[in-house]
């Protein structure tokens, strides 16, 4: 008896929920589509955008944004935690790893702020390969930080492996942030129909100096050795004696 009433509870309830769910579609179904459209800046078609002053600015608000967190800061937060790889400094090291944690953290903001501006403002149907990115870019943005912050000691073994996770996925965060501003800049061009071949080119130069810096800072010592003989170089007694501090300096060089 009792089944047979939590039965009928349950499908009695089951059918309000699905009342309360078919409702608002049966009521935007009878809506006009302008009043639809009040709290929503809407598209008119997937092959058009009509821009008007306020969704304009809203636009380039959202490029700024995401340009300024995946486009910049990430990328210099990336080259300057590199930098410590040839720094013995112990100061110079918690300046450089404290500046990387910062530009990160700025870029998480922004990029946060991108994304709730586009959640509120535009149309958000998915059907498009920039929202569909952006989307899971900024899942994986979300999820880079507590990596960061879940480092183990070093000596750990686990570390190894937590190493390679957060620089292979700062590195792809990156790389496909940057992919998208260039496919957000073909979709706004498409859509809008503006001119975009400055910001293009302007961008171009700005990722081929940054991937130009983060492939010299390894190679940097090497080439400057090419022009010492190594017969002049005199092996000190020295050279041969590990620092004791050493591992320490080292501990704060966590991305390369």
């Amino acid at each position: 008896m009792l089944t047979y009433g939590r039965e009928r509870m349950l499908s009695t309830l089951a059918g309000f929920m699905a009342l309360i769910l078919l409702a608002p579609s049966a009521d935007s179904a009878r809506t006009p589509p302008r009043l639809n459209q009040i709290h929503k800046i809407s598209q008119p078609s997937p092959s058009s955008l009509k821009l008007t002053p306020q969704l304009s600015f809203q636009i380039k608000l959202h490029a700024f944004l995401l340009w300024a967190s995946v486009g910049f800061l990430m990328p210099i937060g990336i080259l300057v935690i590199r930098m410590s790889n040839t720094v013995q400094c112990g100061r110079r090291l918690k300046i450089l790893f404290y500046t990387h944690v910062m530009l990160q953290i700025t870029a998480v903001l922004l990029a946060t702020a991108g994304a709730v501006l586009s959640m509120k403002n535009f149309e958000n149907s998915f059907n498009n390969t920039h929202q569909r990115i952006g989307l899971a870019l900024y899942g994986f943005i979300l999820l880079q930080p507590f990596i960061g912050f879940l480092r183990p000691n070093r000596g750990v073994r686990i570390r190894s492996i937590w190493y390679f996770v957060h620089w292979i996925l700062g590195i792809g965060i990156c790389t496909v942030g940057i992919a998208n501003v260039y496919i957000g800049l073909h979709t706004y061009h498409e859509r809008a129909s503006r001119s975009v071949e400055l910001w293009t080119v302007l961008f171009t130069v700005e990722v081929s100096f940054i991937a130009f810096v983060y492939l010299l800072q390894g190679r940097w010592d090497y080439v400057m050795k090419q022009g010492v003989n190594p017969g002049d170089e005199q092996i000190r007694p020295t050279d041969h004696v590990t620092s004791p501090s050493g591992s320490v300096h080292k501990e704060l060089a966590v991305m390369s």
